[in-house]
């Protein structure tokens, strides 16, 4: 599994494209790239100049009750005149929405499906896994899973992308789709001391339930998991709870 920085992003060749509609539209066929539409920017947009309009609409509201929350910031934006203060909030409101979705774009998952292996970008991580180290791929819950023919799992990373774009990217490829993780039954539930883990485990898994409950700690979850991973821990979370199996171990 070769990783990279977003300093060291490789270029690729020709490729396919599916769309936010599922469309592939071809220009080579040597890789098939899935990720957000893009739609994703002007609605964000869109949705966030109605938002400050109808804050617009609130203020206006507020200011005719006796008290009210955040009365003091209404008054100030009602006192501004027309047109300006419409203008005003609704371009407020598109700039939010604007950055949202910018952000939201820049923590995606990109996924690009090639005959010999898969790449996967999330913010500036880059990860390819090769096609020797992919019996299968699937998605568990809210995450895009890439499992070895030995049950373990060289990427697992978190995916809001459509299923069904998904299953087409793989399968042009050759590669196989699962509805489900074959190995599902076999997770149990983390606690702290749990028997039956590999030396160190625990104490990696405490650490990762600590990160898990910090507001940024994506980076330290990511890494504590290819940690355990190496240590032949297979690890998911449902609800920022731990579930675990064995596997052999990732190098």
């Amino acid at each position: 599994m070769e990783r990279e920085s977003g300093a060291g992003r490789k270029a690729h060749g020709p490729r396919e494209a599916i769309g936010a509609d599922g469309a592939i539209g071809a220009d080579g066929g040597r890789e098939t790239v899935v990720a957000q539409g893009a739609w994703f920017v002007p609605v964000f947009t869109v949705a966030g100049g109605a938002a400050g309009f109808l804050a617009k609409l609130l203020a206006q509201w507020l200011v005719t009750l006796p008290w009210a929350p955040l009365k003091g910031p209404a008054e100030l934006l009602s006192s501004a005149p027309e047109p300006w203060r419409t203008l005003g909030a609704v371009a407020l409101g598109a700039v939010a929405g604007l950055v949202l979705a910018l952000i939201g774009l820049h923590e995606s998952l990109t996924v690009r499906v090639r005959d010999d292996a898969v790449a996967l970008t999330v913010e500036d991580e880059h990860r390819t896994v090769p096609r020797d180290r992919i019996a299968l791929a699937f998605l568990d819950g809210k995450q895009l899973v890439l499992q070895a023919p030995d049950g373990s799992e060289p990427a697992r990373e978190k995916c809001d992308l459509d299923a069904g774009r998904l299953a087409r990217a793989f399968a042009a490829h050759g590669y196989r789709w699962a509805d489900e993780d074959p190995h599902g039954d076999a997770f149990r539930r983390w606690v702290p001391g749990t028997p039956g883990l590999p030396p160190g485990a625990d104490a990696l898994l405490r650490a990762r339930a600590r990160a898990l409950e910090q507001s940024g700690g994506a980076g330290d979850v990511r890494e504590l998991r290819e940690e355990l991973g190496r240590s032949g821990v297979v690890v998911r979370d449902t609800k920022k709870r731990q579930y675990w199996r064995l596997a052999p171990p990732v190098e």
